[in-house]
């Protein structure tokens, strides 16, 4: 029986005609046939379930422990990379693109890194927003976090949903507390430079957060070499962008929205120690586990984010003690082949449909979108593309027992043909790179990153919305560098929030 899946984004449906590189959504590389996967429809999406499958890691519990599936990367990127992705996928008019063009004579959908998911529509049409000095407000107290913590504000209805401007950003208690962390780094801005205005602050934030995107995060997931392709001196060339063009203004391609950038699937834990006393695992698991970290609603009042745990802002040595809440930064899980068990069982509230596996449904998302194969888009960008033996299914632990090749499912729709998203997590198993972890841990890792078909894409994509967006920071003055210095990073804009 053919699988029932979700329906696309909006939006995205009309990617298949559309004649320009305009708009929202739009295509790469348009001249690739859409790649089939059987004979039929029915055949296909059996042939992509078998392959979602095969991605799945086996159950593990939540822990907060070393493991051999963990990276050189800090945790909280991988809920940083979740909060880009609801930036640069808003749909309502921002305050920023309204002072841009008060006539709205452009679409506000083009992406952008403006940050409306942080400041919605500002403070004259959302104030409910505002503390009325040009602060965000904050929600209620929370225990057990640094320093003061806070909740997101809220409305008072039963379910009290979060009031901010992009409601997705209060779908798991992680990133719902990275956004107040965005809200505390604008009120301290405010609050060093009392004579800022609002637009004055607006900007400083938005630049601080561009640059920390490309000098930080970028870094942090593609590839030295492909980054280092994309420069002319020490700076960022747009005229290396080979890929990524438009007409008037940059789109939303599919190869990333629904390939290149589900990277973070990947990267993602079981679960998480939020504090000394909570580790939870993404969704509640039975037995031993009936609490997990979904959101849209009230945070739980113990539940307040320890960050030394997600981001390296602490320099105390970990004690190499088995106590279950001994203090521990914890590391994003290796960009691979692999998803971990817990979303392989999406809950109702999130997955009302089948098939309930986040693997599954983003390999059945890429074939209704028609996405080319990763070897064909390895072709088109000049790459020699993975041989089907290179392409490993599994876990990039290191351990041979933990992966195997695509070829070995005996599926023969998948020769020299294998899905983009796959392809390109199979590719970032092939670039590791070593990387010297936070000293709160003093040892080298080698962490996958994405390689030159799957990084090229995301870099492309990242720094072509930014010389797309007049009113960047690359496009306004690409030599700004924070104050704090040209290191900035990630572990710096979470420290600045928080003092």
């Amino acid at each position: 029986m053919s699988a029932k899946h979700g329906k696309p984004m909006r939006g995205l449906m009309s990617t298949t005609s559309s004649p320009l590189f305009q708009g929202r959504f739009g295509r790469i590389f348009r001249s690739l046939p859409a790649a089939n996967y059987g004979k039929t429809t029915e055949e296909s999406e059996n042939n992509l379930l078998a392959l979602g499958t095969a991605m799945s890691a086996g159950f593990d519990q939540p822990k907060d422990g070393k493991d051999d599936e963990e990276s050189a990367i800090p945790a909280l990127y991988t809920y940083l990379g979740q909060f880009i992705d609801h930036d640069i996928t808003f749909d309502p008019a921002s305050s920023l693109q309204m002072q841009n063009d008060p006539d709205a004579l452009t679409d506000f959908r083009t992406p952008a890194f403006d940050l409306d998911n942080v400041y919605g529509r500002g403070p004259d049409d959302q104030p409910y927003l505002y503390a009325g000095d040009n602060t965000f407000l904050l929600g209620e107290k929370i225990a057990g976090g640094t320093g003061e913590a806070f909740d997101l504000p809220r409305n008072g209805a039963r379910v009290r949903r979060a009031l901010i401007g992009d409601p997705r950003n209060d779908e798991n208690s992680i990133v719902s507390q990275l956004q107040g962390i965005f809200l505390r780094f604008h009120n301290r801005t405010i609050r060093d430079n009392p004579k800022m205005s609002f637009q004055e602050a607006q900007k400083s934030v938005r630049f601080h957060y561009q640059y920390m995107v490309v000098n930080d995060f970028l870094g942090r997931i593609v590839a030295s070499k492909v980054l280092q392709s994309l420069r002319k001196g020490d700076s960022y060339d747009r005229t290396k962008l080979k890929f990524f063009h438009w007409k008037n203004e940059p789109y939303m391609p599919v190869e990333f929205s629904v390939a290149a950038y589900r990277l973070g699937h990947s990267m993602i834990r079981p679960g998480y120690r939020l504090n000394d006393r909570v580790l939870l695992p993404i969704f509640p698991v039975e037995p031993g586990f009936p609490e997990g970290l979904t959101g849209f609603r009230a945070m739980n009042p113990t539940w307040g984010i320890d960050w030394g745990r997600f981001i390296d802002i602490d320099t105390r040595i970990n004690d190499g003690s088995d106590a279950e809440n001994a203090r521990r930064l914890q590391f994003a899980y290796r960009l691979d082949t692999s998803i971990v068990n817990p979303l392989q069982k999406l809950p109702g509230s999130i997955a009302s449909d089948a098939p309930a596996s986040l693997g599954q449904r983003n390999l059945l998302r890429g074939l209704r979108l028609g996405l080319p194969s990763g070897q064909r888009v390895a072709r088109a960008m000049g790459e020699t593309p993975l041989k089907d033996e290179e392409i490993l299914i599994g876990k990039a632990t290191g351990s041979p027992d933990d992966v195997k090749s695509i070829s070995s499912l005996g599926i023969s729709a998948f020769e020299n043909n294998c899905p983009l998203w796959t392809y390109i997590l199979a590719e970032a198993m092939r670039h590791e790179e070593q990387a010297i972890l936070p000293v709160t841990e003093r040892t080298a890792v080698k962490s996958p990153r994405l390689g030159p078909v799957g990084g090229r894409i995301v870099a492309e994509v990242f720094l072509g919305i930014l010389f797309g967006d007049n009113h960047s920071y690359l496009s306004l003055d690409p030599s700004w560098v924070p104050s704090a210095g040209a290191d900035f990073k990630l572990k710096d804009f979470v420290a600045y929030a928080l003092g």
